[in-house]
């Protein structure tokens, strides 16, 4: 094999969201990098639905951009609508989410990878690993040419052996309109990995003039977003409206009368589907009570007529598909562009990483994104991140860099991952994160920049200016504490006026704020602050004093975690001599290898008495 002149450190496969993460983190921290892709028009492409966050989504965005990576700042160029979801309920549910220009972001990610130094870029296909004693040293091309590098990060998304369905038509892709690679996963099996496949699918787009939007609702942008991230100033896009509707039971007629033809109820598809994003032939199975189902029609961009049918994704034949789309109200002359499909495709199941994404089986491979089992571009971003500042510690002779289930809502996904794997489609929700309300999107910032400046990737300055809210905070929070409100006319009848009831003895603001109908700036004005206070720091002190009891009840549950977490597991245990384990348990330990007791703990099957027996075997 011939192999380029140039030697690298990492070599990035995929030029998806998880492999933009995980070039751009490894350059920034010094490392040589190459990124490779089929096709380097589609770098960021956004082929489902174009937008970013969501709920639990929001929160690995802003982690990402808190550690220093590029998501969020993309998305707040390019965002034509903003939107905070949950902010009924409390801090630690609410995720920002963005609409955003597909095309726009494409070029606006492209432009940051070209100019970042350390990065280079190559459209190639990758069919081979280049290995030597169970180590990767290279890549192979669909040509025979050879790119050599210290590691490789695989970041295929849903390319590897990708087959496209619409009705009984099947052709191999990608994605619609783009090369499969079959070269890849083949060679991942002959060398010992495990693959499964998996289904995925995206709905229909519209042709903006030809729907009738007066029979939906509209919904437009909030009228002060916040940008998304913690870097970005300001908000130039021109914001745009979506438009919310509703299925009925004559278009749930139609499907179902057709589901025969299905691809995914024919027969034809073999992966498994997402449980959380069901295609629309879908649900009318699984709720065959449900007399409609929302659909949101958004626009994909400011200079095209493409409309993002949301609710309606299906596998269903082309002709089914023009007839129970133009059965939808408003929907009744719409011209579809582009068609609904789905997708299967192959991916490695995750129980055979690390925790840092570095692969069990093979040094220096690691795998980010879709060809984990994952799906959502958020998640994927994160991984991409998480393994490319992985590999460039290997790289750098570095400790492994490791997040906690306590530390962020990315440490949660890698740990759940590499500890239970998936046989679906694995999706970050709010209910997956036991810290939940420690692990907000607002304290994101607080929580994990000086991380991102331990690694490189976040500046002095912004640095400093984290530890200065801090102070600002707790002394803030000190100040409230201390202050008694007394119980005088103009204070009552202040309050009154705020909805909630007059005091009769003096009390600590503290304890006002702490009450439903009051926020800081309402309190506040009982005793002001001699200093005017950033809106950062006063929201965050809020949320600390309002849910001061749950904060100190999740401190006492993290002290319990990390105690397990403390506790190793040595790498060269033999589980199969350890007595009082079931041959199954044996069987899974052996399987996953845990690193300490809290991971095994959350080892499907695992009891408390196993937890018993391995502090015993460890202690021996």
């Amino acid at each position: 094999m011939i192999f380029y002149d140039q030697k690298y450190d990492i070599i990035v496969v995929g030029a998806g969201h998880a492999g933009c993460e995980a070039a751009l983190a490894a350059a920034r921290m010094g490392c040589k990098v190459l990124l490779m892709a089929i096709d380097l028009d589609k770098i960021a492409a956004m082929p489902c639905s174009p937008s970013i966050g969501g709920m639990a989504k929001g929160q690995l965005v802003k982690e990402i951009d808190a550690l220093g990576g590029e998501m969020a700042k993309i998305a707040d160029k390019t965002a034509i609508q903003y939107r905070t979801l949950n902010t009924k309920k409390g801090p630690a549910v609410r995720s920002s989410r963005t609409q955003n220009d597909k095309i726009r972001y494409h070029i606006a990610m492209k432009s940051v990878i070209e100019k970042q130094d350390g990065l280079t870029l190559k459209q190639a296909m990758v069919d081979n690993l280049v290995l030597e004693n169970g180590q990767v040293v290279g890549v192979e091309d669909q040509t025979g040419f050879g790119y050599q590098a210290k590691n490789v990060i695989l970041a295929t998304g849903t390319f590897l052996c990708g087959l496209v369905h619409i009705g009984f038509k099947s052709f191999k892709a990608g994605r619609a309109g783009e090369f499969a690679s079959y070269g890849l996963p083949a060679h991942l099996k002959d060398i010992g990995f495990k693959l499964g496949r998996m289904k995925t699918g995206t709905p229909p787009r519209l042709k903006k003039g030809s729907i009738d939007f007066s029979q939906f609702t509209r919904q437009d942008s909030e009228s002060d977003p916040t940008p998304f991230s913690f870097f970005s100033d300001k908000i130039e896009m021109p914001q745009m409206p979506s438009y919310m509707g509703y299925t009925d039971s004559n278009v749930h007629k139609i499907v179902r009368s057709n589901l025969h033809l299905s691809a995914l109820h024919g027969g034809i598809i073999k992966g498994v589907a997402a449980r959380y994003c069901p295609s629309f032939e879908d649900k009318i199975v699984r709720f065959p009570d449900r007399d409609r189902h929302h659909i949101i029609l958004e626009p994909e961009g400011l200079d095209t007529d493409e409309i993002y049918a949301s609710g309606l994704g299906n596998s269903l034949p082309m002709d089914i598909q023009v007839k129970f789309i133009r059965s939808v109200k408003g929907l009744e002359e719409a011209e579809i562009i582009r068609p609904a499909y789905a997708i299967e495709y192959d991916y490695v199941n995750p129980v055979q990483l690390k925790a840092t994404l570095e692969t069990k089986l093979v040094s220096g491979l690691f795998m980010s994104g879709q060809i984990n089992g994952t799906s959502g571009y958020e998640e994927a971003a994160a991984q991409g991140m998480w393994a490319g500042i992985n590999a460039a510690c290997r790289t750098q002779g570095r400790p492994p860099f490791i997040l906690d289930r306590s530390q962020a809502f990315m440490g949660v996904m890698i740990d759940d991952l590499v500890t239970r794997g998936t046989k679906e489609p694995y999706r970050m929700f709010t209910s997956r994160a036991e810290y939940r309300l420690m692990l907000r999107e607002d304290n994101a910032d607080l929580r994990l920049m000086k991380k991102g400046h331990e690694l490189g990737l976040i500046d002095d300055n912004t640095l400093k200016d984290i530890k200065s809210r801090k102070e600002e905070i707790e002394k803030e929070i000190k100040r409230i504490k201390g202050i008694v409100v007394k119980p005088e006319k103009k204070t009552n009848d202040y309050l009154v006026s705020r909805g909630t009831k007059p005091v009769n003895n003096g009390i600590y603001l503290d304890q006002l704020l702490k009450r439903a109908e009051l926020d800081y700036n309402t309190v506040e004005t009982l005793a002001k602050s001699k200093h005017t206070l950033d809106s950062k720091i006063t929201r965050q002190v809020e949320i600390e004093i309002k849910y001061e009891g749950y904060i100190k009840r999740q401190f006492q549950e993290i002290d319990k975690f990390k105690s397990l977490e403390k506790m190793k597991i040595p790498n060269n245990i033999d589980y199969n001599i350890v007595h009082g384990l079931s041959n199954e348990l044996k069987s899974k330990l052996t399987k996953i290898r845990p690193v300490s007791l809290g991971q095994a703990s959350r080892i499907d099957g695992i009891t408390p008495a196993a937890i018993s027996v391995l502090m015993i075997a460890i202690k021996k």
